[in-house]
């Protein structure tokens, strides 16, 4: 049984003070075994966050990454840099950065973020999902199939807990729509698909974890279903009281 993951995406939110007072209590509080946490802060208090975790079992991760190694590249942040402040985890290819950021941020550049951070030996956290429009026209599993094979082309492994997909179904994440837990296993059971597909075994250990608006009140009964192995959470992520209480859920969901 894969060990449940929640993750904490605290977007361009939180100050240095609260940052290391959030990283601080989720620390604290987090559960002795049986399931993974990690807080992906903004990218200027990651190193203040990284030393507010330490000697815990909460693990930190940036919200993106730069695929070159170094140079002349005004305002980006390498893989090796992550790593040498502390990162273990990268989300990769967040709708927010697909659809609203950069409009570069395809599918070919996600690829090179990808496996520049698989050469740094940090875990991507590669995010898939489908817009609303997608939705409605019948074409959820037609985006994840894309997003998958192309985000991950050229990819090779060498065990299960060195890549994380996130399914994010974009037209629920912070408009109070959630998927229900069927749609998200549907999902997730086609992702897995993919997966085994292209690493075959290995798949079976993967994490992939819902990343649409997971709240304590709905963890439990999403992190139930067979393909759900956690959460991205978002707004959540920003009490530590809610961002525990998930965790707790998604342990409770397991025995």
């Amino acid at each position: 049984m894969i060990t449940p993951l929640i993750l904490g995406n605290w977007k361009m939110n939180t100050t240095a003070a609260t940052a290391a007072a959030l990283a601080r209590e989720v620390a604290q509080g987090a559960p002795a075994n049986g399931v993974s946490l990690g807080v992906c802060p903004p990218l200027v208090y990651l190193p203040i966050v990284a030393e507010a975790c330490r000697g815990s079992r909460v693990a930190v991760g940036a919200q993106n990454v730069a695929y070159e190694k170094n140079g002349a590249f005004t305002g980006e942040v390498s893989a090796a840099m992550l790593k040498d402040v502390g990162a273990t985890y990268v989300l990769l290819g967040h709708s927010e950065r697909r659809h609203t950021i950069d409009p570069h941020e395809d599918d070919r550049v996600i690829n090179r973020k990808l496996l520049a951070v698989l050469a740094e030996k940090l875990v991507p956290v590669l995010c898939v999902g489908e817009t609303l429009a997608e939705r409605e026209a019948g074409r959820t599993m037609d985006v994840i199939t894309t997003q998958m094979k192309q985000g991950l082309a050229g990819v090779k492994i060498a065990a299960a807990n060195e890549l994380v997909i996130a399914y994010e179904p974009v037209w629920a994440i912070g408009t109070g729509k959630v998927a229900t837990p069927a749609q998200a296993q549907e999902a997730h059971a086609h992702t897995r698909s993919l997966l085994r597909a292209q690493f075959g075994e290995l798949a079976k250990g993967i994490a992939i974890l819902y990343g649409g608006s997971m709240k304590p009140d709905n963890a439990r009964e999403i992190c139930s279903q067979p393909d759900v192995n956690g959460g991205l959470i978002g707004g959540a992520s920003l009490k530590s009281a809610d961002f525990l209480a998930i965790a707790k859920a998604a342990l409770e969901a397991t025995r």
